[in-house]
């Protein structure tokens, strides 16, 4: 099978194919070579190569304190961006790989995270719960609306999560609460209703 970039990209977030690899190496594709040697758990491998191209490339910046993170060896900041950007992402695909040890250790520095982001507590959580994760990510989403009250899609995700949960009182205090936050937020309104269909 010849491969192009995307292909090998794609199968970079499903498997680890050697062939991949060798495509990344051969044609100087060094972040994508980067995250496969992440994921095969040559992490000092993995941190060279980000940090080869992190002053040019803020993925690999992320990454390279995402290590940094694992390792226990913090000396940098992430940006407000790479957090928003790149934390639920690389947090999904870690767990795609079963890399739960790499995520723990992650999760750790939450509330350190969260003072560069107040987001992060929501973005942990909305990645475990939908990994399967249910009470750690309710947690972590339950952590969230202590730290970052003020976020209409926090309210409206855990209003999502209750209706799911058959929950309807807790799902419409919750969609409430995002109205009363972001008046006329769509998908909230929309719940509302649904609820209120459901209890005539």
């Amino acid at each position: 099978m010849v491969l192009d970039f995307e292909t090998a990209k794609e199968k970079l977030l499903t498997s680890l194919d050697e062939s991949c690899q060798q495509f990344f190496v051969k044609n100087g594709y060094i972040l994508e070579n980067a995250y496969y040697e992440l994921l095969s758990d040559n992490l000092e491998k993995a941190k060279n190569l980000f940090n080869a191209i992190k002053n040019n490339d803020i993925r690999a910046h992320w990454a390279s304190f995402m290590i940094s993170l694992i390792e226990g060896d913090v000396k940098e900041y992430p940006s407000y961006f790479e957090l928003r950007n790149f934390l639920e992402i690389d947090l999904n695909i870690l767990l795609t790989y079963y890399k739960g040890d790499y995520v723990e250790k992650i999760i750790r520095y939450a509330d350190f995270m969260f003072t560069i982001n107040p987001e992060v507590h929501k973005f942990i959580g909305r990645v475990l719960y939908n990994n399967g994760y249910n009470e750690q990510g309710m947690f972590f989403l339950d952590r969230a609306k202590n730290y970052f009250y003020h976020d209409p899609e926090l309210h409206y995700l855990l209003a999502y999560i209750y209706y799911n949960h058959s929950d309807y009182a807790k799902s419409e205090r919750s969609a409430n609460d995002c109205l009363y936050i972001l008046p006329n937020y769509f998908p909230a309104v929309s719940l509302l209703k649904k609820i209120k269909e459901r209890n005539k």
